[in-house]
């Protein structure tokens, strides 16, 4: 069984942020690209699903992150 990740490290803050930025891009550029085919960008829905996908981002890190190695 692994260890309880220490989320007060600065370590496991860094690297949990990187992550979440990585992911609201990440779902920005793929909310765009579909508002764009179907013909008209919602900016409020790409901003909600973007902000969304950084909470369960930072969420799931919690659980632990691989990037991070316990000393």
């Amino acid at each position: 069984m692994s260890e309880k990740t220490n989320v007060f490290t600065k370590k496991w803050w860094h690297a949990s942020l990187v992550r979440m930025v990585k992911t609201v891009a990440q779902t920005a550029i793929a909310t765009i690209g579909t508002s764009a085919v179907m013909g008209d960008v919602n900016w409020l829905m790409v901003g909600s699903a973007s902000l969304l996908a950084g909470i369960l981002s930072l969420l799931t890190s919690i659980a632990g992150l691989p990037e991070v190695k316990e000393d």
